[in-house]
C-alpha cells in the first residue's frame, strides 16, 4: 500500500475531520475572545486601576537611544530590551476566559450525557437466533 493511499484513508476518517473543524473553529472562538478581551475587558479594567492601555505597560531593560519614542512598538523597533507585563496580562487574562468557556461546554456536555437514557440492547439477528434454537436443541 503506497502512503498516499494510507493518507488519504488517515485524513478520510471521521475522527481527523472532525479534528480538523475543532481546529477551525478553536482559532476563530480564539480571535472571538481576543477582542472581547482587547476591545471589551481590558479597557474596563485599565480605567478602574488608572491606566487605560494594558499593552504599554512594561520596564525598559536596556539604554534608549536618543529621540526613540517610549512606547513599546518603537522600543522594539529600536532594539531595546523590555519586559513587556502589559502584554502577559493580557495574554493571561485570554487563557483564563477561555479555559473557563471551555470548562462550561465540557460540564453542559457531561450533563447531556447523564441525562440521556442508555439505549435498548438491539434483538439479535435473525440468524444468532437460529443458531441459538439449534444449540438449544442439541443440548436436549
Amino acid at each position: 500500500m503506497g502512503m498516499m493511499q494510507e493518507f488519504r484513508e488517515f485524513a478520510a476518517r471521521g475522527s481527523v475531520i472532525d479534528l480538523a473543524v475543532g481546529v477551525i473553529i478553536g482559532a476563530a472562538f480564539g480571535k472571538i475572545v481576543d477582542s472581547m478581551v482587547g476591545d471589551l475587558i481590558m479597557p474596563v479594567i485599565g480605567a478602574v486601576v488608572g491606566k487605560l492601555d494594558f499593552s504599554n505597560l512594561f520596564v525598559v531593560l536596556g539604554g534608549v537611544p536618543a529621540g526613540t519614542a517610549m512606547t513599546l512598538d518603537a522600543l522594539k523597533k529600536a532594539g531595546v530590551p523590555v519586559f513587556a507585563y502589559g502584554n502577559f496580562i493580557t495574554v493571561a487574562v485570554n487563557f483564563a476566559i477561555l479555559a473557563f468557556i471551555i470548562f462550561l461546554m465540557i460540564r453542559q456536555v457531561n450533563r447531556m450525557k447523564k441525562t440521556q437514557p442508555a439505549p435498548a440492547p438491539a434483538a439479535p439477528a435473525e440468524n444468532i437466533m437460529l443458531l441459538r434454537e439449534i444449540r438449544d436443541s442439541l443440548k436436549r
